[in-house]
């Protein structure tokens, strides 16, 4: 006997705990963000619950089924074509009436619709009073309350997606659009409906409503259609602008119509984050904020992890001392201590400072703050020409650069989405930290931190002005309107904010044990050949390939060693270190030896350690991000321009810091 299996998929606005839906019921360890954009590409998770299999599709978060930018296309086009057998959307609890708009354009569609009706200890505690019976009643849709982050209402929300799913097809709701319009709806459905294949596959009133809106997506379906000219020519005769208004306007009747009536306010007030937000969005304040909490964050990882730096340090000197003294075969414990634990074991010591930032960042985004960094900086990003949306996926660039394009699936407008996707790599991601981490604390010293900082502020305002440089150049025009709601503050758990951190450090840690693995052996293989070569030495295949690329690096003063490290930086920013680790690590057991090694033996001082980190910071993306980067913009052309312009900025700034650092006697 076949097993009960149902498909569900989990749709809703930004902002309203979906994700954290979707792990209360699947247990699944997806990021929980706390701005529109973070879930890109929907997730899916298993469930068994009732002797029922559940396939649980996590959407990415839309506003509308009206598809203006990638996620929305993605949620309504998993809805429309794979069918799910329900549909829960999460809602908001203490903002229903911009939550209900999806509502009434999903009971369009036909298909079966659960509301989970998410954060109601929020409306609660402020003093609202829902009925989900009356709020049944007139949606005509079951209502179950729900508090993702605690679990609370899990198990009746399964009951209910279950019977729903095994009531089979659904009847879809109409909004009536007033006489007017729903004549001009009914000649255009009478129109589609002569294309057999598009009776079958969409709901027609749906596919009318959508053409009378505008919507793109839904006439490319019509491509080559026996309808698609006179279609055409009937949208020709139609204000599609005034029509998609007065739909919306006729939505919104009906909710308020509604709402008054499930759902009673006893206490209006100030909330709390209307009052921390006087604050920390005040339009004088809010930026020096913004740039005081980075920084602590930047000084607090680097005095924190320093102790756990130092016990893994001494723990990798012990390893290395052990290997020498036990393996016999001398080119073995090269591999081993030299290569392996030279490479991936200098990846490791900066593991703390990676897994700290997380956390920290994670902290800040779990509480709501994040949100409010893109709202605070709206207003300057649009003065230098980046859309208030591209500030999200740059935070997320904090992390890593590969999601974080990927993000930008949430920007409508082609060309804001392009810049943002161009300037992004700027960002500093984590794989370089533990490069500043290492060139700051061998030059740095206390200051180590503030210099990290600036390094990170460093990479916006150049994502900045090449943002401002595109937008009055080869991508002229001005970004859209940012609109975004600010959700409310929330006091981080434990459990998530570590989860959040360790989706992320996780990652640094699979690299060093795959990628970075690989590279320490290639490199110990390069700087320890051809047979006979003093280990590491200019002679070796590495030295030659640091003497080919050397004179491109000479004028910001780095030897070769620096530049065969950065050149392989191009398949992951994490090697950068464990070359150095090989290289400069030559036959000294202390792991440390690469800090020393660093000061004497490199012939840098801090300016052109400065200017190291800056070229880190600014040149090649990695291979993974070069990647995305084609995938994302759909040419080898933007792709390459990356890619060279990386590369130009990044020397030439450099260069300047060098020789500004030198003038002034500081080399």
């Amino acid at each position: 006997m076949a097993r009960e299996t149902y498909r569900i998929a989990l749709s809703g606005n930004p902002n309203v705990g979906k994700t954290t839906v979707f792990n209360a019921i699947t247990g699944a360890r997806q990021h929980v963000g706390n701005w529109p954009g973070v879930t890109v590409e929907h997730m899916v998770g298993k469930k068994r619950f009732r002797g029922v299999d559940l396939e649980v599709v996590d959407l990415p978060g839309t506003y509308s089924l009206t598809a203006y930018s990638a996620d929305e296309v993605v949620t309504r086009d998993f809805i429309i074509d794979e069918r799910p057998d329900v549909v829960v959307q999460v809602v908001d609890a203490s903002n229903m009436e911009r939550n209900l708009y999806l509502t009434t354009q999903l009971m369009e569609l036909g298909t079966r619709v659960v509301i989970a009706l998410n954060m109601v200890d929020i409306a609660d505690a402020r003093g609202d009073t829902i009925d989900t019976g009356r709020m049944e009643e007139f949606l005509e849709i079951p209502v179950v309350k729900t508090v993702g982050s605690k679990g609370e209402g899990i198990d009746e929300l399964l009951n209910v997606i279950i019977d729903e799913a095994r009531l089979g097809p659904h009847h879809e709701h109409e909004i009536g659009y007033g006489e007017e319009l729903e004549e001009t709806i009914a000649h255009l459905v009478r129109i589609v409906a002569r294309d057999r294949k598009i009776k079958d596959r969409y709901p027609l009133r749906w596919v009318a409503v959508k053409l009378l809106e505008g919507d793109e997506n839904v006439l490319s379906k019509l491509k080559g259609s026996p309808v698609e000219r006179q279609v055409r020519r009937f949208l020709k005769k139609v204000d599609q602008v005034e029509i998609e208004a007065v739909m919306a306007d006729k939505r919104y009747e009906a909710i308020n119509a509604v709402l008054p009536q499930v759902c009673t306010r006893c206490v209006i007030r100030m909330s709390p984050s209307d009052m921390i937000d006087r604050v920390l969005t005040n339009k004088y304040l809010g930026i020096p904020i913004f740039l005081a909490l980075m920084w602590g964050a930047f000084e607090l990882t680097f005095t924190v992890a320093a102790p756990f730096m130092s016990m893994i340090d001494i723990g990798l000197g012990h390893l290395a001392s052990a290997i020498h003294a036990n393996v016999a075969h001398e080119g073995l414990a090269s591999l081993l201590a030299d290569g392996i634990l030279g490479g991936v074991g200098f990846v490791l010591i900066f593991m703390p400072n990676i897994f700290i930032l997380f956390l920290l960042l994670a902290i800040l985004e779990d509480s709501g703050y994040m949100s409010r960094a893109a709202f605070i900086m709206d207003r300057l990003m649009y003065k230098l020409g980046l859309h208030g949306k591209s500030f999200i996926p740059m935070l997320m660039g904090f992390g890593c650069n590969v999601p974080a394009i990927m993000a930008t699936r949430s920007i409508e407008d082609r060309k804001d989405r392009l810049i943002t996707i161009l300037v992004n790599p700027f960002m500093a991601c984590g794989a370089r930290l533990p490069v500043f981490v290492l060139f700051a604390g061998a030059f740095f010293g206390r200051t180590a931190g503030a210099v990290i900082f600036s390094l990170y502020v460093l990479g916006i305002v150049v994502a900045i002005v090449t943002a401002k440089l595109l937008r009055t150049t080869v991508l002229k025009g001005r970004p859209a309107p940012f609109i975004m709601e600010l959700p409310p503050y929330r006091l981080p758990t434990v459990r998530t904010s570590v989860l959040h951190m360790w989706d992320h450090g996780r990652m640094y840690l699979k690299k060093a044990g795959t990628i970075i693995l690989l590279g320490a052996i290639i490199m110990w293989f390069l700087a320890s050949y051809p047979a006979g070569v003093s280990y590491g030495s200019g002679s070796s295949y590495a030295g030659m390939i640091g003497r080919t690329v050397a004179p491109f690096f000479a004028p910001i003063g780095l030897d070769w060693r620096i530049a065969v490290a950065l050149l392989f930086g191009f398949f992951a920013k994490e090697f950068v270190v464990g070359s150095l680790g090989v290289l400069y690590g030559v036959g000294d057991t202390d792991s440390g030896a690469i800090t020393d090694a660093l000061r004497s033996e490199s012939g840098i001082e801090p300016v052109h350690a400065y200017g190291a980190m800056a070229f880190t910071l600014l040149y090649l993306p990695c291979l993974a991000t070069v990647s995305v980067i084609r995938k994302e913009t759909g040419s080898w052309r933007w792709t390459m321009f990356s890619v060279l312009y990386g590369v130009a900025i990044a020397w030439t700034i450099a260069f300047a810091i060098v020789r500004i650092g030198v003038m002034l006697g500081y080399g």
